[in-house]
């Protein structure tokens, strides 16, 4: 494990105690609301040879650069996703070297568990006795996956119409689920618990929300190491993230930082942050660091992602690489989820359909050039919230009784050869 000297604000860089997890930056406070992120030792940094290649492929490949040793590490198997070229797609739109990096290949069919592994871990070795969540979907399905396999107590604080078969499986790992009236009494609830009973949050539990627990962000570190290595130590011109509080795009950043300082890559890709509301992209174009409160237009069916405020981390992150805020709609994320079943062979959830959709709007303004290499993040599978997918399908078409006249049916419809 690397070791850890304490936390440190993204913002103003004040160091905090290792244990201050459960707090944003009261240095930051009187302005803004900002997180914090795991500070290591010096020498983490320092040049370092690639990892061997007979090592294993899951996210304790590089357990040398976690915060969590990995004899403590609370693992489902999670981690080692494939990265597909998405050749048809890419062909589509124009592009040659179109990535997805499937995360619905995860323990619980989301990138979220990179996150519970980690902040679970950590919670193990600090000797928590309650993970708590506050989340509508893939975020409670990992925490409540990963606190099964700790032994901990889990509790999630949802909101009503959350959906179905989310709210299934942070059940079926016996987590408690409790949904409340209003979205903002979830937070009030889950920062009583960790306040007054010392619970261990690996969620957002206030707001303005400055994103999830700084110890389960490291695990994303590891989507970064993971796509360089499988692209031959070569780095994406792009990285194309679905952006809710920003805590992938933050973790993948500090893990090319990582690699840019072990000598395993020479520059830094540019970032970009798919969104529903376009917060991040109003506080890009007015120049400020506080992204705005935007009110909805409609109710996005990308659900995991369907904030109306963005964060600090996620507007510093895509201004220090220079990239970009993608506003997309519900037209547009049914599109690109389907055309993503139908052309490659992936279906995910329509929050993952948002990176296809930035990328679309990106590569028809010039912004992203045909010859230049962007991964997209697969976030999650769309058997989450099959409803969403189901809705645009129509009926599926019913045949009659008799064999003769299905046949006909089938011929009308063009299925069958007339």
């Amino acid at each position: 494990m690397a070791r850890v000297v304490g936390l440190a604000c993204v913002r103003c860089g004040t160091r905090y105690p290792a244990d201050h997890y459960a707090q944003d930056c009261p240095a930051c406070r009187p302005v803004a609301r900002s997180n914090l992120m795991v500070a290591y030792e010096d020498t983490l940094r320092a040049p370092r040879a690639k990892p061997s290649a007979t090592a294993s492929h899951d996210l304790w490949r590089y357990g040398d650069l976690l915060p969590v040793d990995r004899s403590q590490g609370v693992s489902l198997g999670e981690g080692g996703s494939p990265l597909h070229l998405l050749d048809r797609l890419g062909e589509e739109l124009g592009l040659q070297h179109l990535f997805g990096k499937d995360e619905t290949r995860n323990p619980t069919w989301s990138f979220k568990d990179r996150l519970a592994c980690l902040a679970v871990s950590s919670a193990k070795a600090m000797g928590a006795q309650v993970i708590v969540s506050s989340s509508s979907g893939n975020a409670g399905a990992a925490a409540a996956a990963y606190a099964a396999k700790a032994g901990l107590p889990c509790v999630i604080f949802t909101f009503k119409g959350t959906s179905g078969p989310m709210l299934t499986q942070m059940r079926a790992y016996g987590a408690t689920v409790v949904a409340c009236d209003h979205k903002d009494d979830r937070w009030k609830l889950m920062e009583h618990a960790v306040r007054n009973y010392g619970w261990f949050p690996t969620s957002p539990f206030f707001g303005p929300v400055v994103g999830s627990n700084p110890y389960g962000i490291e695990g994303y570190k590891t989507l970064a190491y993971e796509i360089v290595e499988q692209l031959d130590w070569q780095v994406p011109d792009w990285c194309v993230l679905p952006v809710c509080y920003g805590d992938a795009l933050l973790g993948m950043w500090r893990g090319f930082e990582d690699m840019l300082s072990f000598g395993w890559i020479d520059r830094m890709p540019r970032m970009v942050a798919a969104e529903t509301y376009g917060s991040i992209a109003a506080a890009l174009d007015d120049g400020t660091d506080t992204p705005p409160d935007i009110a909805k237009r409609e109710d996005s069916i990308a659900v995991s992602i369907n904030a109306t405020r963005g964060t600090y981390q996620s507007l510093d992150i895509v201004r220090k690489s220079n990239g970009a805020a993608v506003t997309t709609g519900n037209d547009e994320l049914l599109r690109w989820l389907d055309l993503l079943a139908r052309r490659e062979g992936l279906f995910v959830e329509a929050s993952t359909a948002a990176a296809l959709a930035a990328v679309d709007q990106l590569h028809r303004a010039g912004t992203i050039t045909r010859d230049q290499r962007v991964v997209t993040l697969l976030t999650a599978s769309g058997l989450k919230d099959p409803g969403t997918a189901a809705s645009a399908q129509g009926d599926v078409l019913a045949l009659p009784g008799n064999i003769e006249d299905a046949i006909a049916v089938l011929r009308n419809e063009g299925i069958f050869p007339a």
